[in-house]
């Protein structure tokens, strides 16, 4: 029955009653609670439900002596009746609304299920709803490091979708891109998040009962300060290394060894860390492949490369810890160093990402779990290096986590959105991920078999015709019109990313293949002019998923044309056209900083179409 609802996520236990209730105009919303000034944000967004959904308004009020007549919603707060924490049960009957709490999130959330039953009809169904998590962290994690840093207003908007998802922690993973005043230098291009805009998201996130969470990578990934020459002799290396993938060029990694390296990291701490809430922190630590390359060799030579990234994780963990925050950090490099697990400190949280649907997550959790480390598991949207997502690898990716997360009892869930590659994908092509994750780390078996495309239209999208959630959802298909299987990301991807000497000779791709993926993208962009988003940003979705389906177009064109098929107009004025509308759409929800970056390239492909 709560799929035929479609609630965002399902939820665990919902029973129907006979009846229907209809809300009247005008009432009370009793909050019966010892602290009312605890439910009074989540009443107020059902206010906000109310108002939209029928242009009625119930009047808020904190005592049970009133006329039973006027009681719409009465709001309670009994962990003996919801012994699960963030649990609520909802009664809804034909006399009124009844909401019980394990605690004050579990009261918002029980809001949140209310607010979607609202948009479904006039009349509500008569039910009954037992209702609560499985993971008890269930988080996001967005790049802002890798070109975007959103302007506040698309992060607020974001983050109030969220909270009604059942998401309660939020992480902007940051390289580069928060305004250090003792570092200018480094952030001066980017539109960093400033200590102001910190301070004003973590009292909007509180208040929808997500903990924003500061993420600085501290190890790895640090090459936008290291090619300054301030920071440069803190790099482990400034010459080629080997990595899984191939090579990669320095620098990347801080050097352990150097004494620098550690300072720098403290006066970072020390001016971002006063700016959240939350008493958790993550400092990256991931795909430190350069360790051993350059200043460390003779270290790791005599320590073992697992020993010193070890070494330095736990300098990290005692600046941490010294400064009364609990440690989270990426897992990859841990993990493959076994032997080295049972040594990490108990109270730290370890990271367990992957992005491929048949990802290893239930080998390396038993790891962690028995070392009795505490983790999340850390699947991904599978949007980025893609243009369009890839939905099935996503809803494999993301179901995957969450088995192996409750077969080896992981905290939490962090659904993480990359944006590796220039950041090319648009916001709404990740919303399938964020969606998809919010509801299997709530309850796996309520939501594994949902209606993805009717999911996102109606609580991505608000789009009354149903269309476009299916439209992302196919666009996010196109991958599989080819053979060629790529990890973490998609060959129309690297159509455009790369020159063509790259691609050249072997291409790995067939004209009747790539036919296939424009006549998919055709086929799937077509229905978006039946749509009827109610949004605000109504025509922006519609631009963006436009350029999106004009990508990927256009990847295939210039796929044809390197196998020897003429294209039947200009690959340079599409392009440019292209270009155009990705500078504008970039602009209307992210800030400048890194859009010069991105573009340049696409830019790369233009001298290609200018030969003869």
């Amino acid at each position: 029955m709560s799929d035929r609802l479609h609630l965002l996520p399902a939820p665990r236990h919902l029973k129907r009653l006979p009846g229907t209730y209809v809300p009247p105009p005008e009432g009370l919303i009793v909050l019966e609670l010892a602290r009312p000034q605890a439910a009074r944000y989540a009443a107020q967004r059902l206010q906000q439900a109310l108002e939209a959904r029928h242009g009625y308004h119930w009047e808020l009020h904190a005592s049970p002596l009133v006329p039973p007549e006027e009681r719409r919603l009465t709001l309670r707060l009994d962990p003996s009746a919801v012994p699960w924490p963030q649990g609520y049960r909802l009664e809804i009957t034909p006399a009124g609304l009844w909401l019980t709490g394990h605690d004050s999130a579990g009261l918002f959330y029980g809001v949140a299920t209310l607010r979607q039953l609202l948009y479904t009809a006039e009349a509500l169904p008569c039910l009954a709803i037992e209702d609560w998590p499985d993971f008890p962290v269930r988080g996001v994690m967005l790049d802002i490091s890798r070109d975007k840093v959103p302007r506040m207003e698309t992060l607020l908007a974001l983050v109030d979708r969220l909270a009604d998802w059942k998401i309660n922690q939020l992480q902007l993973y940051t390289e580069h891109t928060f305004a250090y005043r003792q570092h200018p230098d480094v952030w001066r291009d980017a539109s960093p998040m400033t200590g102001e805009d910190i301070l004003t998201l973590d009292a909007f996130c509180r208040e929808r009962f997500i903990e924003l969470v500061p993420n600085q990578n501290s190890f790895g990934h640090m090459e936008r300060w290291l090619k300054h020459p301030r920071y440069a002799p803190l790099a482990e290396c400034h010459g080629e290394f080997p990595v899984p993938w191939g090579t990669m060029h320095g620098p990347f990694s801080l050097a352990p060894a150097h004494p620098g390296s550690l300072e720098l990291v403290r006066s970072l701490y020390a001016e971002l860390l006063p700016h959240f809430t939350s008493r958790q922190f993550n400092i990256g630590g991931d795909e430190t492949f350069d360790l051993g390359h350059g200043q460390s060799r003779s270290l790791c030579a005599e320590r073992g490369v697992g020993r010193v990234y070890l070494d330095f994780l736990l300098a990290l963990y005692r600046e941490v810890t010294a400064r009364g925050f609990t440690m989270q950090f990426w897992g990859d490099i841990i993990l493959r160093h076994p032997d080295l697990v049972s040594e990490l400190p108990r109270d730290l949280i370890a990271l367990d990402w992957g992005y491929e649907a048949d990802h290893p997550f239930a080998e390396e959790g038993a790891r962690f779990a028995a070392a009795a480390i505490p983790f999340y598991v850390c699947p991904g949207t599978s949007a980025w290096c893609s243009l369009a997502g890839r939905t099935a690898n996503a809803l494999g990716n993301l179901v995957n986590a969450a088995e192996a997360g409750q077969l080896h009892g992981a905290i939490g869930y962090l659904i993480t959105d990359w944006g590796d590659g220039g950041h090319w994908q648009t916001l709404p092509v990740s919303y399938l991920g964020l969606a998809a994750g919010a509801a299997f780390s709530w309850s796996l078996e309520s939501n594994r078999t949902a209606d993805w495309p009717t999911l996102l239209s109606r609580h991505a999208f608000e789009d009354a015709q149903e269309v476009t959630g299916r439209v992302a959802y196919d666009l996010g298909n196109v991958y599989r019109a080819l053979d060629l299987t790529l990890t973490n990301g998609t060959p129309l991807f690297w159509l455009l990313q790369r020159s063509r000497e790259a691609l050249l000779p072997d291409l790995g791709l067939t004209s009747g293949e790539l036919h296939r993926a424009l006549e998919a993208t055709l086929a799937a962009i077509a229905p978006l002019e039946q749509a009827q988003l109610a949004r605000p940003d109504a025509a922006l979705i519609r631009r963006e998923l436009q350029l999106t389906a004009r990508m990927l177009r256009h990847a295939c064109y210039r796929g044809l044309a390197l196998l020897g098929e003429k294209p039947a107009f200009s690959l340079a004025a599409d392009l440019q056209a292209i270009i155009a509308e990705y500078r504008a759409l970039w602009l209307a929800r992210n800030r400048p900083g890194g859009l010069a970056d991105s573009v340049e390239r696409l830019e790369r492909l233009l001298p290609e179409y200018a030969e003869p």
